[in-house]
């Protein structure tokens, strides 16, 4: 089967789309017996994850390593979610991995992402990575990824999202994203607000915690960064590409994180400079001029909704915002609209590509509803975008966000145009 015919019948296995436990790919894995990367880091937390994955590969890429990413979920391709070096794993090495957890598999119902969490382990194998840097897909305990052992982890934050599963508070969600750590291993939180269930779980499993502001940090002048670690300090760091004040918590936890790893020949001006300064993630703050100004960005809870705004915020534009907005059912509509709503001047509701998106119609009222402000309703993400491009004139911007699932499509029309 072509990838796209093996993807489609990945989302008919499970009876569950998230079905979190490890019993399931722990007995896979026995059968297949990977051999893991001589390094493994987990990436934990509930907004920047991916950003700091992206920056710690990108640094981790200046070494002799072989480097692995795995993340999720993907933007326009699922090959985005398995990378080697910077390049994107081919349907070809996919299906082939794919293949191999069929055989393995022996009818356990495996969810969409623990097949593909596996499939990633067999192509990493095969391409004999010597580090892997793995994303956690929702919480930690629980996730397909914390059926592998890491060497370091990193939390980067927490903030309420997937409540229904980690729990309605802070500190219970903490506690979910709190299972990746091991004893006598390094754990880096990437945030100024600990919660006290990290703490205590650090204690209790005696896992040695590295926080944001007592144990490493970061300062600014708004035109460059210095750094201080453990046992390293770095001066005059030219800021990361990723825009937001929120992108120098996550650089920081990223040097702390190789920094307690014993990757200390990387923790240079010029290789952190060279990694981070450029990079650019599809979806994450992302600017593409066309016919109009597009901003894209797949901020889907308020943490990060709140983020998007103060970059917002912080532009000086001459013109309005008009906004496109699709969210999954599972997602705090007017915890997303609330920091947005005095950015932007005009809202578009659409339907998310998932059988889980909230219906434009009952998107658009509960938005109208919180911002007292008109939304309208698109049947279609092509017609959204019309609409938008209708509404925007030369100075203004088109805002995309909400979910990946709507970020991605924009994208794929957005690229097909060039």
């Amino acid at each position: 089967m072509p990838l796209s015919d093996w993807l489609a019948w990945l989302e008919t296995l499970s009876p569950q789309e998230i079905d979190l436990g490890l019993d399931r790919v722990n007995r896979v894995l026995d059968r297949l017996s990977p051999g893991l990367p001589q390094t493994v880091f987990h990436v934990a937390g509930t907004n920047g994850k991916g950003s700091s994955v992206g920056m710690l590969g990108a640094l981790l890429g200046k070494s002799d390593a072989r480097v692995g990413l795995y993340t999720s979920p993907h933007v326009t391709r699922y090959n985005e979610r398995i990378r080697v070096d910077g390049e994107e794993a081919t349907d070809e090495q996919i299906i082939a991995a794919f293949e191999r957890v069929e055989v393995a598999r022996d009818n356990e119902a495996l969810t969409y992402f623990e097949y593909g969490t596996i499939a990633a382990l067999l192509v990493f194998a095969e391409l004999q990575v010597d580090v892997a840097i793995l994303e956690v897909g929702m919480g930690g305990r629980l996730d397909a990824v914390n059926a592998i052992e890491p060497d370091v982890c990193l939390i980067t934050n927490i903030a309420l999202d997937h409540c229904d599963w980690l729990g309605a508070d802070i500190e219970a969600i903490a506690l979910e994203k709190a299972g990746i750590m091991r004893p006598r291993k390094p754990i880096v939180f990437a945030s100024r607000d600990l919660p006290r269930t990290i703490l205590d779980r650090a204690r209790d499993v005696n896992a040695d915690l590295l926080a944001l502001g007592p144990d490493f940090d970061w300062s600014s002048d708004g035109t460059h960064w210095s750094w201080q670690g453990q046992t390293h300090n770095l001066d005059d760091l030219a800021l990361p590409g990723l825009a937001g004040e929120h992108q120098l918590d996550n650089a920081a936890a990223v040097l702390a994180l190789l920094e307690a790893a014993g990757f200390d020949e990387l923790l240079r001006v010029d290789l952190v400079n060279e990694s981070f300064a450029s990079l650019q993630l599809e979806g994450r703050l992302q600017r593409i001029d066309a016919e109009c100004h597009w901003l894209l960005d797949v901020a889907h809870n308020p943490a990060a909704a709140s983020a998007l705004a103060a970059a917002l915020g912080a532009e000086k534009r001459a013109g309005q915002t008009v906004a496109i907005l699709a969210m999954l059912d599972n997602k705090d509509v007017e915890g997303v609209v609330g920091p947005l709503a005095s950015h932007v001047d005009h809202w578009i509701a659409v339907g998310a590509d998932s059988p889980r998106s909230i219906a434009a119609g009952e998107l658009a009222r509960r938005v109208a509803n919180f911002s007292n402000a008109p939304c309208l309703v698109a049947d279609s993400i092509e017609i959204a975008m019309l609409r938008a491009q209708v509404l925007a004139t030369a100075d203004d911007q088109i805002l995309v966000t909400g979910s990946f699932y709507l970020v991605g499509p924009v994208l794929n029309q957005l690229y097909s145009q060039r």
